[in-house]
């Protein structure tokens, strides 16, 4: 049984997908596979117009196995894949080298060159082909809306990362490695892991958030996270900055790889008048973040 999908995001209706094709799976007495590709296929196909990501090939991979399927297969999605029309995408890659005998995607999918592949295509190509096909209404939310990775960051563009985390069913992570920053925040009392993140992540609409840090240990420690361009320092034109400070936490995490999860959105991004108002707001901001986090636990 085999399941097929760029699964960005790796979210609710993603896995409902998965659990109802591993359920055909048991059925049948097939072991389930998931086949997915190294990169949003948008990102070679039309760049200028491809979405951010919402997990990196790691992250996505580490969630898909967490589902509990047999296998997750990564396709590289080259310029050859691009140019590769439908049919004989399910020839080498479907029969060939995954030798399916049952395929299992939402009824929207689309595949091959010029996305002319569709459920009734591979339906048709099965019966010749020696697989069977079923094609999976999309799963909706309690508001009956579809769950998509689209609807994903338009709430993370929002700053709504309390609504994203409902439909990817676990908080927005964003990884990467702590960079050394210009020290101004440990010049205001609240040191921070400045964090350069795998470019063209997503990463929620610019404001404060309370959220969650791991080290590489796998602790988790809460965080007070800005998200900004720092504008009473360098007004509108500064460089967007992730930093985090850890609530109760003294060490050194430079060079360090960080997980951090967002968690709830405190207040937008403000200029201040004087350094000792934005201090007084970075305090508050410390305690706004610990009491988010406690009442969400």
């Amino acid at each position: 049984m085999i399941t097929i999908g760029v699964y960005d995001g790796v979210h609710l209706g993603h896995r409902a997908l998965i659990a109802q094709a591993h359920e055909l799976g048991d059925r049948l007495g097939l072991e389930t596979a998931i086949l997915t590709f190294d990169r949003h296929p948008a990102q070679l196909v039309s760049p200028d117009r491809a979405p951010c990501i919402l997990t990196d090939l790691d992250q996505k991979v580490e969630l898909l196995r967490s589902t509990g399927v047999d296998h997750v297969e990564v396709l590289t999605f080259d310029e050859a894949r691009r140019q590769e029309s439908a049919e004989d995408f399910v020839r080498t890659v479907l029969v060939d080298r995954m030798s399916a005998r049952a395929v299992v995607v939402g009824r929207d999918f689309h595949f091959g060159h010029g996305r002319r592949g569709n459920v009734d295509l591979l339906t048709a190509m099965g019966q010749d082909l020696g697989f069977e096909v079923h094609g999976l209404e999309l799963v909706p939310d309690v508001r009956g809306e579809t769950v998509s990775s689209t609807r994903v960051r338009s709430l993370l563009a929002e700053g709504d990362v309390a609504g994203a985390a409902l439909l990817l069913g676990r908080q927005h992570e964003v990884r990467g490695h702590v960079i050394r920053g210009d020290s101004r925040a440990r010049d205001l009392g609240a040191p921070t892991a400045n964090i350069e993140v795998t470019p063209g992540i997503c990463l929620p609409g610019e404001a404060i958030y309370a959220g969650w840090y791991e080290r590489p240990a796998g602790d988790s420690h809460p965080a007070a996270i800005s998200l900004g361009r720092r504008p009473t320092f360098y007004g509108s034109d500064g460089a967007l900055v992730l930093e985090a400070h850890l609530l109760d936490f003294d060490g050194d995490l430079y060079g360090q790889p960080a997980r951090l999860r967002f968690a709830a959105r405190l207040r937008g991004q403000e200029t201040y008048p004087d350094v000792d108002e934005l201090r007084r707001q970075m305090a508050a901001d410390l305690d706004a973040a610990r009491s988010a986090l406690l009442a969400a636990s």
